[in-house]
């Protein structure tokens, strides 16, 4: 078995992004109150089937300084009323502003949303005015479109690293 790939893409100009046709009646709303609970279960509900693993173990109080952290930001799409996804951004001083998680629900992947709820995240990244670099990182276990979706939004890959040197 070969180990995990872990894939570092950024976009360094809003000009980049490739925006994805908006997805009828998916609506994306910022969670401008945090909770803690809400983040860990989008971080659950998504990240189950992708072996997300670096939280799980969280305590409350872990949980509670990640979420309270004002330098983060979740972003929650809904479809019908349910939770089709979400993504979270951490804007630094530096300028760089991170996807820490981006997906969707087992049930909405292969409708088309993807591309939006990423475009989202990323006109949302740009909005703050102390952005000057959106940066991802991803791996060999993600979704099979996933590294696609990114660069089609207009991501470049800048390094690709296996796990064990990943740092992560």
């Amino acid at each position: 078995m070969s180990e995990t790939q872990i894939y570092f893409l950024e976009m360094t100009e809003p000009e980049q992004l490739q925006a994805s046709l908006p997805c009828q009646g998916l609506s994306v709303i910022e969670a401008q109150i945090d909770q803690w609970r809400f983040n860990q279960f989008l971080y659950q509900l998504v990240g189950h089937a992708w072996q997300w693993t670096d939280k799980l173990d969280w305590s409350q109080q872990q949980w509670q300084d990640y979420v309270q952290d004002s330098d983060l930001r979740t972003w929650a799409a809904y479809y019908q009323g349910s939770i089709a996804g979400y993504f979270e951004l951490h804007f630094a001083a530096n300028g760089d502003t991170e996807i820490k998680y981006f997906g969707l629900a087992p049930e909405f992947i292969g409708r088309g949303m993807g591309g939006y709820l990423l475009s989202q995240a990323l006109t949302q990244a740009w909005q703050v005015a102390t952005t000057r670099r959106v940066w991802v990182h991803t791996c060999s276990l993600d979704h099979p479109s996933a590294l696609a979706n990114y660069q089609a939004r207009g991501f470049h890959l800048y390094q690709t690293l296996p796990e064990s040197e990943a740092g992560l």
